[in-house]
Parts: C-alpha cells; sequence; structure tokens
C-alpha cells in the first residue's frame, strides 16, 4: 500500500489545531467543501443543501442528482431516523446499542428508514421505503471537533458527505479505491475551486486509533426492512457494503445486540485499498 507517513507539516491545515478546525468550518458554513481525516481514511464533507450535494457530485463524476449521504456527531445520530418504521423484531433500544458500540469501534455506515426532515436529495428509496444513510468516523476520531463546529456554523443537525475518490463514470474504471492520505486527497481535490483540506496530523497514529479497518471506505450496515432470520434463529440485518470492518467482526457486534447478518450479493467481496507510489 506504499509509504507510511506518519504526520503533516504545520503548513498544511490538520485535525489538531483549533484554528484550522475553527476555519475550515467557516469555509464549509460559506459554501466550501472540505477533504478532511475520517476515520482512518479522507471524506468530503460539505453543507447539505442540494447544491452542495450537486456540486460535490460533479466533482467527483457522479450524476448530479445522485442522492447523498450524511454524517454527524453522537449526540444527534438518533434524529436521523423514523423510528415508528423499524420492521417487526428490531426493536430501537437493539438497533440504537448496536449504532453506539460500532461507531465506538471506528468509522461505519448504517441505512435505516429516514426521518420526515431529511430532504429529498440526501434520501433514496430502498425496498419501498425512504432511507438514509448515514457515515460516521467512529467516535474516537478527531474529526468529531470539525464536524461539531460545522454544524455550530451551519445551525444544522446533518451535513453531506462521501469518500474522497473519483468516480467510475469519470475514470472509466471499475473500481478506484478512496483515499487514505493526505497528499492523495489534495491531488484528486485539492485544485478545485473553494474546496479545503484538513489533514490527520498523524496518519500513521489515525489507523492505529483503529486497527480493525482496513483503510478503505466503511461497511454499510441495513436496519429498514428485514432479511428474515439467520441460522441461529435470529433476525437479519443486511451487510450493505462490505468494507473497513470485516463481515465477520460486523456479524460478531450484531450478535451481541440480537441480531444475525445477512450478506447483500453487492457486498460479497471487500474492498482493497488503495495503492500509491512514492
Amino acid at each position: 500500500m506504499g509509504g507510511q507517513q506518519t504526520s503533516r507539516t504545520k503548513e498544511q491545515p490538520v485535525l489538531g489545531d483549533a484554528e484550522d478546525v475553527r476555519a475550515a468550518a467557516e469555509a464549509l458554513a460559506d459554501g466550501c467543501p472540505v477533504v478532511h481525516g475520517f476515520g482512518n481514511l479522507y471524506a468530503v464533507t460539505a453543507r447539505a443543501d442540494r447544491a452542495a450535494v450537486e456540486r460535490v457530485n460533479r466533482m467527483k463524476g457522479r450524476p448530479p442528482a445522485q442522492a447523498g449521504s450524511v454524517t454527524t456527531v453522537r449526540g444527534r445520530v438518533a434524529s436521523l431516523f423514523d423510528w415508528s418504521r423499524l420492521p417487526e423484531r428490531m426493536p430501537r433500544r437493539q438497533i440504537e446499542a448496536l449504532v453506539e458500540e460500532l461507531f465506538l469501534l471506528g468509522p461505519f455506515g448504517f441505512r435505516g428508514p429516514a426521518a420526515a426532515h431529511l430532504p429529498p436529495h440526501l434520501t433514496s428509496v430502498q425496498d419501498g421505503v425512504s432511507t438514509v444513510q448515514l457515515i460516521g468516523p467512529g467516535y474516537r476520531c478527531p474529526s468529531n471537533a470539525f464536524l461539531a463546529e460545522a454544524l455550530d456554523r451551519t445551525a444544522g443537525t446533518f451535513l453531506s458527505v462521501t469518500s474522497v475518490n473519483r468516480s467510475r463514470h469519470l475514470t472509466g474504471a471499475d473500481h478506484e479505491p478512496a483515499h487514505w492520505r493526505a497528499e492523495g486527497a489534495a491531488a484528486d481535490f485539492g485544485h478545485e475551486d473553494d474546496v479545503r483540506i484538513l489533514a490527520h496530523d498523524d496518519e500513521a497514529a489515525a489507523r492505529l486509533r483503529h486497527p480493525h479497518h482496513a483503510p478503505v471506505s466503511t461497511t454499510v450496515l441495513s436496519f429498514h426492512h428485514s432479511a428474515g432470520n439467520g441460522r441461529s434463529g435470529l433476525p437479519a440485518l443486511t451487510l450493505e457494503r462490505h468494507g473497513s470492518l470485516s463481515a465477520d467482526h460486523t456479524r460478531a457486534v450484531a450478535a451481541n445486540h440480537g441480531f444475525a447478518l445477512a450478506v447483500s450479493p453487492h457486498a460479497a467481496h471487500r474492498l482493497i485499498p488503495r495503492a500509491y507510489r512514492d
């Protein structure tokens, strides 16, 4: 995967510097996308309005109208979902406990029934249900301070987020992995108008903070519909994307909360980390 970069120079704004975080949050509130450390890789976070989501989609080479994902801080996770639309045998308390444990472990993604206040450009209909995809850096990541500052400055409860990589529509490649080094993220997106970079202050430490997670886009688990029962007889959640946390590890955590795991055909193979040339 290339050499291991351990730290950033001060010329590069970093997550560990309060002034850098404040400046990046102000820029985001003014409409600038921010590429920043996110768990053990990099994401681009922006305002949650339609224009901001469409702009980032264009930057990535996606169709402008493609639904965006959302991110937020710990105290606002529950507000993103319509808990009254959970399938039978999926109690809210158990789902919330599962979400909490997986975010304490590290970066992760969840798809669930979308709360009514979420706009259409941040939701998609899956299995007949309006859903939202929440992608979080995990509660131990320093980027939570940046997200909190950005939410305060936008007076919102959520932001739009996506991985830092180019879409297959732009590159012609079957798959382009997300960036996990700041210089790669900056090379792809740093030249875009008004895009700000906020790096991990120590990239090796960022990855060591999440030893169970590969440096790829997050694993995504869905709870908006029932996948039946697992062999154990427990109700099954669906693994939509086999990303940074392995299916086996995800299955073990789900079992702690009374759930089995059904693997979607799209998640049959785990994502592969990006390789860099040094």
